[in-house]
């Protein structure tokens, strides 16, 4: 269960959402300004959504390039929406003017990917020969738009240069709302503990956890990681139409973007059922568990990315072929910057720089057994303050597998 939490804060948020995406934008644009760049051209949606607020049918966006942003150093910003859509984002502050935007692969762009590249530069280039601006930040885009882009005199840069270290430090205007989405998923967690049951499938089991997350203004999840008994060894493997038995060990990777877009990313390992937990099981959780504890101590501002690495929980070797990819990573709207891989002896490290006041940090623990064929997961999501952390992610663990 999970414990007490203070009423729903959604309505008050709500009410200061023009607020965020103000401070977000401005935020982008001092980036900008300080970046070997004039202009910044996105379409990824989640970036969209990060610099403007404005959001549109975000996985199919993700896929299909007909929607995109122009943020002008010193100029306007433009959103180039999808057709027949423009009226969604009327309102918004941080939008000064609306173009209808073209289609940029076969099926979007009526199957002349080319004639409407062509476009794209055009228009695009234009806007920014009118403020003198030649050097362009783009992310996702197909590369016959970028060709073009080229063709038109334009210097390409990539916009994560611009938007990671953006993305990466929290605005102290968006903590409650990472607290108030984090408040969310952990009720929809709720539901799923307290659905799953033997004999019901892991989808079942799952789709409890997908209907609270929608039911409270939650976006969509970008994994459907639950597993149950066999499935858990080795990781990764996605929720199916696997029953449910009682004394199997269910593992949960939240991966859920919810209130206001912003990801959480926690994971719990359950126990099915009625039955008493095996010597094996409380090995693995047990481990697990130290492993995130361990891992937790050390967490805090100004540590180095590789100090962390280097003084994080030795993974045992009888786990070590099946041991997480990373230690942890950096949350925002995905999964953002850093990424913090494994120290290994006698390899230069190789990722740079610290944990910063601000960052959220994912820590991440993987116990698998290829003996037993089955693993727990665990993970817990914080946010780095200037003289420590808070953990975000309170949701209980089981205590039939601690003990």
């Amino acid at each position: 269960m999970t414990p007490d939490r203070p009423k729903v804060a959604g309505a008050d948020l709500d009410a200061q959402t023009d607020d965020l995406y103000r401070a977000r934008l401005e935020h982008v644009r001092s980036h900008l300004a300080r970046a070997a760049a004039d202009a910044l051209l996105i379409c990824d949606p989640n970036d969209i959504f990060y610099v403007t607020g404005a959001m549109n049918m975000q996985i199919f966006c993700a896929r299909t390039p007909a929607r995109y942003l122009l943020v002008v150093d010193g100029g306007p910003t433009i959103l180039f929406e999808y057709r027949g859509c423009e009226h969604l984002a009327e309102g918004l502050s941080t939008i000064d003017e609306i173009r209808l935007g073209v289609g940029l692969d076969i099926v979007s762009s009526g199957g002349d990917v080319a004639a409407a590249s062509k476009e794209l530069a055009g228009e695009i280039g234009a806007e920014l020969r009118h403020y003198g601006a030649r050097r362009l930040a783009v992310d996702r885009f197909p590369f016959s738009a970028t060709d073009e882009l080229r063709a038109a005199d334009l210097t390409l840069v990539s916009a994560d240069t611009i938007l990671a270290p953006a993305r990466a430090i929290k605005l102290p205007i968006e903590i409650p709302y990472l607290r108030e989405a984090m408040r969310r998923v952990e009720v929809a967690v709720e539901a799923l503990e307290e659905a799953s049951e033997p004999g019901m499938t892991e989808n079942e089991a799952w789709a409890h956890f997908h209907f609270e997350l929608m039911a409270k203004d939650g976006q969509h999840t970008v994994t459907r990681l639950f597993q149950s008994g066999p499935n858990t060894y080795p990781y990764f493997q996605e929720a199916g139409q696997r029953k449910l038995g009682n004394g199997e060990l269910l593992a949960l990777d939240t991966d859920a973007n919810g209130y206001e877009n912003y990801c959480v990313d926690f994971s719990r390992t359950f126990l099915c059922g009625d039955a008493a937990a095996t010597p094996e099981q409380r090995l693995l959780y047990g481990r697990a568990k130290e492993q995130l504890e361990w891992n937790t101590s050390i967490l805090g501002p100004g540590i180095e990315f590789a100090e962390l690495a280097r003084r994080a929980w030795t993974v045992p070797e009888e786990h070590q072929a099946s041991r997480y990819y990373c230690v942890g990573h950096g949350l925002g709207m995905s999964g953002e910057w850093p990424n913090i891989p494994h120290y290994e002896p006698g390899s230069p490290y190789p990722l740079n720089g610290c944990i910063e006041a601000g960052m959220i940090i994912c820590l991440e623990s993987y116990v698998g057994s290829s003996e037993s064929g089955q693993g727990v997961k665990l993970e817990d999501q914080f946010l780095i303050l200037a003289d420590g952390v808070e953990r975000m992610s309170t949701y209980p663990f089981d205590e039939r597998l601690s003990s």
